[in-house]
């Protein structure tokens, strides 16, 4: 039987030291091309695999990092793209454009919740920088992936809900380096038992008073500047909020946003919560309920943009004149809402870079474990479409 090679044979085979074979298979950014060409060459000509469980034993690492999702039926529709290494590049020119844009209009948005300043775009052009195809779980696991790849880790992706969820949690925490966790996922008290373990990340979740890295986006400006276009720019009187699950983090900060955006556009008409799911088909619940009620306000302002493309449906469906009789806006920016008919506008969040701040997290927290606990929170921007568009 043929010798299984080791990592001593490919440094011999290169000419380069154990550490930089190391280098190239977990960092190859950090060595210098011609280098890193030589060892892969001679990675492929010895038919070399590094073993997960030799590396780990060496340095007390798998080299894995974990990313936990909610069941969810959304994450089934599409499957994350494959990263092809440029990524990082554009992200940076989408946001430089979206930045040179809107850069005017920002100043004018600093509110009451001592956040950063949204930006209004108009973007009934497609003007604005698009975001990569995806819907919310799979923009978040793209970014995730590259910075993970980065960084020279492989990246662990697991699902659960339900009783699976603490079994699934309890493997997955086993077998990486640090973890990452989407909202409302796990029960605080299970994040915390796997926080004694391993570093842990918590995923657009803004609960207070724990001890654990959060990184999250600018829920309640985003919607608080959303709020108060709609208010302000369409003189409008009636409007429903169809919300999120009412245990979501998310959820009760947009709601807040809502609220303060009205209290600052002088709303003095009629408020109605519909509470909602975050999916589509509840949306298109909402809307149906509206129309045989009679009861179609001047505008639905929706706590995802999932909602709203099922509000959008019922109302193409039945002919309801959007923006004309109703507005229609939501929350997010996934790439359905530019194509929907007529286009969505919405809060655009930056859920790769999110899933991207997430892994950062985690190797900052591996190289410094004894650090204060952090808090990221990143800027939305909201793109104004036909369904609510810029005033008259």
């Amino acid at each position: 039987m043929q010798k299984v090679p080791t990592v001593y044979d490919v440094a011999d085979h290169a000419g380069v030291s154990i550490a930089t074979v190391s280098r190239v298979l977990r960092r190859p950014d950090a060595v210098r091309p011609e280098t890193r060409a030589r060892v892969l060459s001679s990675v492929r000509d010895l038919g070399y695999v590094p073993s997960g469980s030799a590396r780990g034993l060496a340095g007390r690492r798998t080299g894995v990092l974990g990313l936990f999702l909610p069941g969810h039926d959304g994450l089934d529709e599409t499957a994350p793209p494959a990263h092809t290494g440029d990524e990082a590049g554009a992200d940076a020119a989408a946001a430089d454009a979206a930045t040179a844009t809107t850069a005017d209009a920002a100043t004018a948005d600093a509110g009451a919740s001592g956040t950063a300043a949204t930006p209004l775009i108009d973007d009934r052009d497609d003007r604005a920088a698009p975001a990569p195809s995806g819907l919310y779980f799979d923009e978040v696991l793209r970014g995730a992936e590259i910075e993970a790849w980065r960084h020279g880790f492989a990246l662990m992706v697991a699902a659960g809900r339900g009783s699976s969820r603490e079994v699934m949690v309890n493997d997955i925490a086993g077998r990486v380096d640090g973890l990452a966790v989407l909202s409302q996922t796990v029960p605080a008290d299970l994040v915390s038992h796997v926080a004694r373990r391993i570093p842990v990340v918590l995923v657009a979740d803004s609960r207070p008073g724990d001890d654990i890295d959060h990184v999250g986006v600018d829920n309640l400006g985003g919607m608080r500047a959303l709020a108060r276009h709609v208010i302000a720019s369409h003189s409008v009187r009636s409007l429903v909020y169809v919300s999120g699950p009412a245990d979501s983090p998310d959820e009760a900060d947009r709601r807040a946003g809502l609220d303060e955006g009205l209290r600052e556009g002088a709303f003095a008409g009629n408020l109605r919560v519909v509470p909602g799911t975050f999916g589509r088909d509840r949306g298109r619940e909402v809307a149906t309920e509206l129309l045989v009620g009679g009861r179609v306000p001047d505008a639905v302002m929706c706590a995802n943009d999932q909602t709203a493309l099922g509000v959008l449906d019922v109302f193409a469906a039945e002919g309801v004149d959007v923006p004309g009789r109703v507005l229609v806006t939501g929350f997010d920016g996934i790439e359905a809402g530019r194509f929907s008919r007529p286009r969505l506008t919405t809060v655009r969040q930056p859920m790769a870079e999110l899933g991207r701040a997430a892994v950062r997290a985690i190797v900052d927290r591996l190289a410094a474990p004894e650090r204060e606990p952090q808090r990221v929170t990143l800027p939305v921007e909201v793109l104004l479409r036909e369904s609510c568009p810029p005033a008259p």
